[in-house]
């Protein structure tokens, strides 16, 4: 028998056991933290909020059981986008839920999956805003209808997010009103509450036309986050916001652009 090469198996397996138990202990601190971070920021939620939120959990769980999957965070974003209404709110979630599965069946698409969107280069993920959200900026011009495309491209995570519209040298050929229209859908029926703020700058008089065309669709909520910037104001405007550290070059700031899919 060899005692030498049963002592050397032996000691590999204590081996890949300490491995699994680090790997198992990382991920309960992972989830610890997460859960810690959910329950730091529902502290801001009232009472009443936190039972609607518990109700619209039942509700949910009942009809489609991978709501269990989902944090409170999220329970509340679709809550709170219908006005606290748990019926309005459950409804919207349960229809997110199917959507996802159709669509984002793996939570995100590959960059691999929409080599024509990469290729416009007109997504830009740039820094954090006064409050910590991290900042996108969008140039319209460089869009071009095409059969996919939109923010289901791309994971935008959990917390809100600060956008930059930069429509310079956008024209007739970048009008996709099919495309914007299922954009802002997805953005307030699937990622509802996400976004913090929306800065329009660079605005040509001709994207007036199709905006006409879409304002009828934002809702209330998300027209009052939409913010049309003078081209004088553009720097000090984004400055209220954005810290100059954080603010993209072209605008004033210091930092570079970086396409999204390379963040």
């Amino acid at each position: 028998m060899n005692l030498e090469g049963m002592e050397w198996r032996s000691e590999t397996q204590i081996c890949n056991d300490h491995d699994e138990l680090g790997r198992h202990e990382g991920k309960e601190e992972e989830e610890a933290s997460k859960h810690s971070n959910v329950m730091k920021t529902l502290s801001g939620s009232g009472k009443e909020e936190l039972k609607k939120i518990r109700l619209m959990r039942e509700i949910v769980e009942t009809q489609d059981p991978s709501s269990k999957e989902v944090d409170d965070l999220t329970i509340r974003r679709f809550l709170r986008a219908r006005e606290l209404d748990i019926g309005k709110g459950s409804a919207l979630f349960l229809k997110y839920l199917k959507w996802r599965r159709t669509f984002v069946p793996n939570g995100s698409i590959s960059t691999m999956e929409v080599p024509n969107e990469i290729a416009q280069n007109k997504m830009f993920h740039q820094g954090l805003d006064k409050k910590g959200r991290p900042i996108m900026v969008v140039f319209g011009a460089r869009h071009f209808q095409n059969k996919l495309g939109g923010l289901e491209e791309f994971k935008l995570g959990q917390e809100k997010f600060v956008a930059i519209g930069d429509l310079q040298g956008w024209g007739y050929a970048n009008s996709d009103i099919r495309g914007y229209l299922a954009a802002l859908s997805i953005l307030q029926d699937y990622y509802p509450e996400r976004l913090g703020k929306l800065f329009l700058v660079h605005v040509p008089y001709i994207f007036m036309a199709a905006w006409k065309i879409i304002y009828p669709f934002i809702d209330n909520k998300t027209k009052k986050k939409i913010v049309f910037v003078e081209n004088k104001n553009i720097k000090s405007t984004l400055l209220e916001d954005i810290d100059e550290s954080q603010l993209p070059q072209i605008y004033g700031g210091r930092l570079p652009l970086v396409p999204i899919h390379e963040c």
